[in-house]
């Protein structure tokens, strides 16, 4: 038996030498390395990138991103100014606003008369066709800033929609609404009443839309947007502020001109002060009196056709 295998292990030894002898085997076996070791790192990398992309587009089970951004709306409605009541076609105008560049007639039907005295509307009076009184709502949705009941004027709720827009009810018989609640558009707010102010209106709510402050027609901008107003308003103040640039640079050539040929010469001024006779610093010449007298009954008196403000 021990000489079989010595004749078996004879016979194995000497083939793995002619194997290893052979110039092809190394660089088979260099290449076969190579390979495995190329092969090894590529799939390394390959599931680490891998793994990085699920993260940075992981979603959660209800289809939302797991990324605390904040969410977009998207196609979100835009509010337009309505009457502040459910039915429009139930109401009618019954003091419109007051426009200074409208004719004498339609000047003349937007005065209030209160306290002997004629006050410009600075809104519209809105009356249910049929005299009862009405619910009014929110024009636009806001926030209350101001609900509280005046002498003159009834109860006064005032609604801020932000970029200096705000809207204005008064008249109104109550309230449903207080000061910081958040109202959306055609939320009651109260219901239209009689007031001091405007008695020949009867029952009625005054409606008005303020742009920083300022009353502006708000049967203009019904069925329209916020951007409508405050976009105007932005290219009206920007249409003024260059007329008056270019009137101050047409009007400073003339000035200094008109200060120049009124400025006497030299000898003409001699020739005044010498022509001239002495007078008194604390006397006045009947002229002087008359223009006095004139410039004084021409003074209007401050306290007619003064409007409320």
């Amino acid at each position: 038996m021990r000489e079989e295998e010595k004749k078996t292990n004879s016979v194995k030894k000497p083939s793995l030498q002619r194997l290893f002898r052979k110039r092809w085997v190394f660089p088979a076996i260099y290449l076969t390395c190579a390979a495995l070791i190329v092969a090894g790192a590529l799939w390394f990398q390959n599931k680490h990138d891998g793994k990085a992309k699920k993260d940075e587009y992981e979603y959660s089970q209800s289809g939302t991103s797991q990324h605390n951004e904040p969410a977009v709306p998207v196609n979100e409605a835009v509010e337009k100014f309505s009457m502040p009541v459910l039915d429009a076609n139930s109401v009618e105008i019954k003091t419109p606003f007051y426009d200074d560049n409208a004719s004498k007639e339609e000047q003349e039907a937007a005065l209030v008369f209160y306290d002997n005295t004629y006050y410009p509307n600075h809104g519209i009076d809105i009356i249910r066709k049929d005299g009862k009184t009405f619910d009014v709502t929110a024009s636009l949705s806001g926030t209350v800033t101001k609900a509280e009941k005046d002498p003159i004027l009834g109860y006064v709720v005032e609604i801020d929609h932000q970029n200096g827009v705000a809207t204005v009810y008064q008249s109104l018989a109550d309230m449903k609404v207080k000061a910081g609640d958040t109202v959306e558009q055609g939320q009651v707010i109260g219901k239209a009443g009689q007031s001091q102010f405007n008695q020949e209106a009867g029952i009625h709510a005054h409606f008005e839309i303020r742009k920083d402050g300022k009353p502006v027609n708000p049967i203009d901008y019904i069925d329209k947007p916020l951007t409508a107003l405050t976009e105007q308003k932005a290219g009206n103040d920007n249409a003024t502020e260059q007329n008056n640039a270019t009137e101050q640079n047409n009007t400073t050539p003339t000035d200094e001109q008109s200060q120049l040929n009124d400025q006497p010469s030299s000898d003409e001024q001699m020739q005044s002060d010498e022509e001239a006779p002495a007078t008194d610093q604390g006397t006045t010449t009947p002229s002087e009196e008359k223009q006095d007298d004139a410039s004084s009954s021409k003074m209007p008196d401050a306290s007619i056709g003064m409007a409320r403000a």
